[in-house]
């Protein structure tokens, strides 16, 4: 049987399935850092393209910007070493104003060695061995109070030690080995406990009473201790060890079962979590920011539980979802899955966590709070005197939720599939920027594996047919979900509307949109409240969204292609081929129904099908 006929069955199995069904710190402050770091590695000529996820349009260098730490958003640390870099140290390193450390050793960078670092005055850590700097130490750097350790070893650095660097009091270790410095060393620097003057031309080493490499000044330990006295001592303190930690696990225990609701969860689940920058809140803090979970606060329903409106201490509107039903098969997953997959993969376009809570009952996430909710809820759940999106506004949602899977795919190692994109799942921030949250279905994916295969998950409308009747999925199926959630951006409508059987329409909205296309009745196709928008440009929308939506997923775009076909480059050629495979589909499917009845097609067991709830 033909692809086109088992595609169409496929639908007219889906309703008959669904008929019986019936009965998720500053801007400024990460702009300033995030500019700057592409700055420096502009300089530092990356050749060999050994990073490639510095990205200025991701929300902020601290979250997922690898060689880079960072505390209370702030970056304190490059770790920038044996890269192959082979250009220079840009000065917009001074606009770190919080960098501790920047350990640069081991590549191939060259240049006059700056005086602006003297500007970072939080640097405690500077390595720029074995590279090519040249030029004298310069003296302001003197000026770095805070510094710790200094490696300057393997360079062409000339000129004198600066006198200077005496006013570094806390120095630790001063490495300048193997340069072409002269002259005389400040008698003080000799009191640092680790320095290395070697392969140099500096006064110390033979004939001078100071030498050239720091000895170490540690006692060595007597081997003449009894070693009963050791035996005993090693006992004694065994056995306190033990009694101590017998004491605390008493205390624990009884404290814990005496207040058992209030306190959070220690122990494996904890040690599963990788915080990153995330913050944990205390179950106490919860309450009060929901009102004790008010019913009045609710927003929403996820998958697997309740979304409040919230206020924290500092007055900061959150969504706090509460994850009731945890204990029962795929909740705790869903909340490791969603902790760890959204705290790594940071974007524009992705909701960010704020932080979770976990006690032996509950299981709570905290994101921002969107303030003009979901797309759903702008394209079909306005109140009464609340504007319906206009189409610069849906022509940008469009772009920013592609950009977001784009990034799901293409730069997250392992990849992400979402599996359940849809209108509802697109929520909006304050300026209509589409944020793609509710990952509580998606799915880490070895790159090595070209599909995976799980219980089918999602919403009903919005899943591909493959992952339906195979269950395997792969970055096509969102593919599928986001030409069905481009549908719905220019109709308004929902993927499945069972009200179209009235006027004997097609209940699906795929279907629905093909007929429309096929009698050029595109003014039926855009929602009826917005009045003013571009043809050309909404018609590029549905043609990428058919294309996203074919039935097989080998000849559906990647989501890059996506992008640049909704930039209309691309796409006519595409969509010509769709066009002739359309008609010859819709020949054999007409040849194939008058031998066929559907009730006579193949069923599959479709009890396994898991839902997504009514959101």
């Amino acid at each position: 049987m033909s692809t086109a006929f088992s595609f169409r069955h496929f639908h007219l199995n889906l309703l008959m399935l669904l008929l019986f069904c019936s009965n998720g710190l500053s801007a400024n402050d990460d702009d300033v850092e995030g500019h700057a770091l592409i700055d420096l590695l502009r300089a530092l000529n990356d050749s060999n393209n050994r990073i490639t996820d510095w990205n200025i349009h991701l929300v902020s260098p601290c979250f997922s910007w690898s060689h880079v730490t960072c505390r209370n958003g702030n970056v304190i640390s490059l770790s920038l070493a044996s890269n192959g870099f082979s250009g220079t140290l840009s000065p917009s390193i001074t606009k770190l104003k919080f960098l501790v450390s920047l350990d640069l050793q081991d590549n191939d960078l060259s240049g006059v060695l700056p005086d602006y670092l003297s500007s970072v005055s939080s640097l405690q850590n500077l390595n720029l061995a074995n590279n090519r700097f040249y030029g004298s130490i310069p003296a302001a750097w003197g000026q770095l109070h805070n510094l710790k350790h200094l490696v300057m070893r393997g360079n062409h650095v000339t000129g004198t030690v600066p006198n200077s660097l005496v006013n570094i009091t806390g120095l630790k270790e001063l490495d300048l080995s193997s340069n072409d410095l002269t002259g005389g060393i400040p008698p003080q620097l000799f009191s640092i406990p680790t320095y290395n003057f070697s392969g140099t031309h500096l006064a110390c080493g033979n004939g001078i009473q100071q030498p050239c490499i720091s000895t170490s000044s540690v006692p060595a330990v007597s081997t003449r201790r009894p070693k009963l006295e050791v035996a005993i001592t090693g006992a004694s303190c065994g056995a306190f060890l033990l009694l101590l930690v017998g004491a605390i696990i008493t205390y624990r225990c009884n404290h814990r079962h005496k207040h058992d609701q209030f306190f959070d969860v220690e122990g494996e689940v904890e040690r599963n979590i990788s915080l990153g920058q995330l913050r944990r809140f205390s179950w106490r803090e919860i309450q009060i920011a929901t009102d004790n979970f008010s019913e009045s606060n609710i927003i929403g329903h996820g998958g697997f539980g309740k979304v409040y409106k919230g206020y924290l201490l500092d007055s900061t509107k959150v969504a706090v979802k509460r994850l009731t039903d945890y204990h029962n098969p795929g909740g705790e997953a869903a909340f490791l899955r969603e902790v760890q997959l959204i705290s790594v993969a940071v974007h524009r376009n992705l909701l960010h966590l704020i932080g979770f809570c976990t006690t032996s009952s509950e299981r709570i996430l905290v994101y921002p709070f969107m303030q003009n909710l979901s797309l759903a809820y702008r394209l079909r759940d306005l109140k009464p005197g609340e504007k319906a999106l206009d189409w610069p506004t849906r022509r940008r949602i469009a772009f920013g939720a592609a950009h977001g899977l784009e990034y799901l795919h293409e730069h997250c190692d392992p990849k992400i599939i979402h599996r359940d994109l849809k209108a509802a799942n697109i929520l909006l921030d304050d300026n209509f920027e589409p944020v793609l949250g509710d990952f509580g279905l998606a799915k880490l994916v070895d790159t090595k594996l070209t599909h995976i295969t799980t219980q089918v998950r999602g919403t009903m409308g919005h899943i591909a047919p493959e992952y339906l009747s195979t269950g395997k999925s792969s970055e096509k199926t969102d593919v599928f979900g986001y030409g069905i959630t481009l549908l719905e951006l220019v109709t308004g409508q929902r993927a499945i509307d069972f009200s179209r059987l009235e006027e004997e329409e097609d209940v699906l909205l795929l279907d629905h949109i093909k007929k429309l296309l096929r009698e050029k009745r595109l003014g039926d196709i855009v929602e009826g409240n917005m009045k003013i928008y571009d043809p050309k440009e909404v018609e590029t929308i549905l043609q990428v969204a058919l294309l996203c939506t074919q039935s097989s997923p080998e000849e559906r775009p990647k989501m890059a292609q996506v992008i640049t076909m909704l930039q209309g480059v691309g796409l006519a050629e595409r969509w010509a081929e769709w066009e002739q495979l359309e008609e010859v589909r819709n020949q054999q499917f007409s040849l194939m129904s008058r031998q066929f009845m559907w009730a006579e097609d193949s069923t599959h067991d479709q009890e396994a099908i898991q839902l997504s709830q009514a959101r």
